[in-house]
C-alpha cells in the first residue's frame, strides 16, 4: 500500500540518480571527453530541487522529529549546511571551468549525500512513521509536495520521473491522486505523461483511473 511519505523517498531515489549522472559527466569531463557535458548541466536544476526539498524537511518533518526524539533532528540540519555548502563549491567550480576541482566537488558532493539520504532512509522516515498519525502523516505530505515552487512544477515533473523506476512512479502517482484536487492532478498527469512517453502505457496499467 502506498503510504503518505513513499514520495520524499522516491525523491531520495531521484536525487540518488541523478548525482550519479552529475558526477559520471564530472570525471568524464576531467579525463579530457565532452560527450558528457550535458549531464553535468544537470547540476543546475539538481541543486534548486534539492534545495527545496531541503527546506520542507526543514520545515515540517525536522521540527517532528524533534518532537518524537529529542536532539536527533540537528545532525540532519547540519548535512543540509554541508550540502549547501558543497553546491556553491560545485557552482563555483564549473564558473571557473576547471574539470579537475569539478570532479572532485562532484565526487565529495555525491558522497554526502549518498550518506545522508541512507541516514534518513533508515532513521528518520521510519521513526516518523512509527510515531506519528496517518493524518499527520498526510499532512507532512503535503506541505513536502509545496516545498516546489508552483511556477516551476513542470520543470520538477519533467526532471522528477523519468529518473525514477516504475514503482516509483505509480507511488509519487497515487499520492498526488490523494493530495491534489482533481482538475490540479489531471493537469500534473498530462506533464508526467510527457515526461516518461512510452512508459506511460505501465503506469496506466498499474493505475487505471489515469486513463
Amino acid at each position: 500500500m502506498t503510504g503518505p511519505l513513499d514520495s520524499v523517498l522516491a525523491f531520495h531515489n531521484a536525487f540518488r540518480a541523478d548525482i550519479k549522472k552529475i558526477d559520471a559527466a564530472a570525471l568524464d569531463l576531467a579525463r579530457g571527453g565532452q560527450g558528457e557535458k550535458p549531464n553535468l548541466e544537470r547540476f543546475r536544476f539538481f541543486n534548486e530541487v534539492l534545495a527545496w526539498h531541503a527546506r520542507g524537511e526543514e520545515l515540517v518533518v525536522f521540527p517532528a522529529l524533534e518532537r518524537i526524539a529529542p536532539r536527533l533532528a540537528e545532525p540532519y540540519t547540519v548535512d543540509h549546511r554541508g550540502l549547501d555548502t558543497l553546491s556553491d563549491m560545485l557552482s563555483e567550480a564549473v564558473t571557473a571551468g576547471d574539470p579537475l576541482a569539478t570532479a572532485r566537488a562532484t565526487a565529495t558532493f555525491k558522497f554526502h549525500l549518498d550518506i545522508h539520504l541512507r541516514k534518513e532512509d533508515a532513521q528518520l522516515y521510519p521513526l516518523i512513521r512509527e510515531r506519528l498519525t496517518a493524518s499527520d502523516l498526510a499532512d507532512m505530505a503535503g506541505t513536502l509536495s509545496k516545498s516546489v515552487p508552483q511556477d516551476r512544477y513542470p520543470e520538477a515533473v519533467a526532471w522528477l520521473f523519468p529518473l525514477l523506476d516504475v514503482t516509483d512512479r505509480e507511488n509519487v502517482m497515487r499520492n498526488f491522486q490523494m493530495l491534489m484536487p482533481p482538475p490540479v492532478f489531471a493537469g500534473v498527469a498530462q506533464l508526467v505523461r510527457k515526461a516518461i512517453g512510452d512508459d506511460w502505457a505501465e503506469l496506466t496499467r498499474r493505475i487505471p483511473s489515469l486513463v
